[in-house]
């Protein structure tokens, strides 16, 4: 979300979203609230640092490391004042660990990538923090079903060897699937909680995360060109969060509504398996709260369709 004040922006979410709110993140703060930034307070045992302008695993935890943690901190806080008493699910955000590991340096230099034992290490280094992170959640909101995100926007780059290097003149060498879908899954195992992955890109591995463990998948229909392997993690029960991009939340539930259409499956299970989002990212602060307002309301259009 935009904007600098998360009591204020864990307000909005509340307010505009009673039916899954979520904690808010907000990179407009600064180094530390920004997704890598953040992402780095949950390794453990794997401190990272700003050099240079970019997040690289350190020696020792500094004071870029601090930072990041006490933002961590503040949202928590704002969240526990403001939703202590939530009942129904709330859903919280993470990187995840080949995000993470595209675009954390090494220490000698080049992403984390580069090195796959230092993928490996990061992956448990994340599992263990996104273990120790969800039941702090759960502890502060005792009444509500803690979800977890997973943001992985570099995945399917991962897999295919786009990622570039350092140096911005080559590209890392791909990643076996078979390799992402274990630090994938070794991720969503220790969170024991309900998972969906984002990604924010095209060429999304819908079955790899489906297999891996993910409950549903949270991506862009205007990036979405095959609706094939969709429908067919759709049919396996796999849900859906579909950011739509409609100026209105009839445009928005009509994008829905075609694509469900187009596959083929009943209307009367749509609501089952599909939240409607925005696609990545919010606009300026005086808009957000009519984009919320009006996947919102695109949701409650679908559910009407029951009727």
């Amino acid at each position: 979300m935009p904007g600098t004040d998360i009591v204020e922006a864990q307000r909005i979410v509340l307010g505009e979203l009673p039916d899954l709110p979520h904690l808010p993140e907000l990179p407009a703060r600064g180094p530390g609230a920004d997704m890598i930034g953040r992402g780095g307070v949950f390794l453990t045992e794997m401190p990272i640092e700003l050099y240079a302008a970019r997040w690289r695993v350190a020696a020792r935890p500094g004071h870029d490391l601090r930072v990041a943690r006490d933002l961590l901190e503040r949202d928590l806080d704002a969240m526990t004042e403001r939703a202590g008493d939530f009942e129904g699910t709330f859903k919280v955000q993470v990187p995840g660990p080949w995000t993470l590991a595209a675009s954390l340096g090494l220490p000698i230099g080049g992403q984390v990538l580069r090195d796959w034992g230092a993928a490996r290490d990061l992956a448990g280094s994340l599992a263990d923090g996104v273990r120790a992170h969800v039941a702090e959640v759960q502890a502060r909101l005792p009444r509500a079903k803690v979800l977890l995100q997973l943001d992985e926007p570099s995945l399917p780059a991962v897999l295919a060897g786009r990622v570039p290097t350092e140096s911005g003149f080559g590209t890392l060498r791909s990643v076996d699937p078979a390799v992402a879908r274990s630090a994938l899954s070794a991720v969503i195992t220790a969170a024991a909680v309900p998972v969906v992955v984002h990604c924010c890109a095209a060429a999304v591995p819908l079955q790899l995360l489906r297999e891996a463990g993910a409950v549903a998948v949270a991506i862009d229909l205007s990036l979405l060109h095959d609706l094939d392997p969709l429908g067919e993690q759709l049919d396996s029960g796999m849900g859906l969060f579909a950011g739509v991009s409609g100026r209105t939340a009839a445009e928005q539930a009509d994008q829905v509504r075609d694509m469900w259409r187009k596959l083929g499956f009943s209307l009367k299970v749509l609501p089952e398996q599909v939240v409607v989002t925005p696609p990545c990212g919010l606009p300026e602060e005086a808009k957000v709260t009519a984009v919320l307002t009006s996947v919102r309301e695109a949701g409650r259009r679908l559910t009407a369709d029951l009727g």
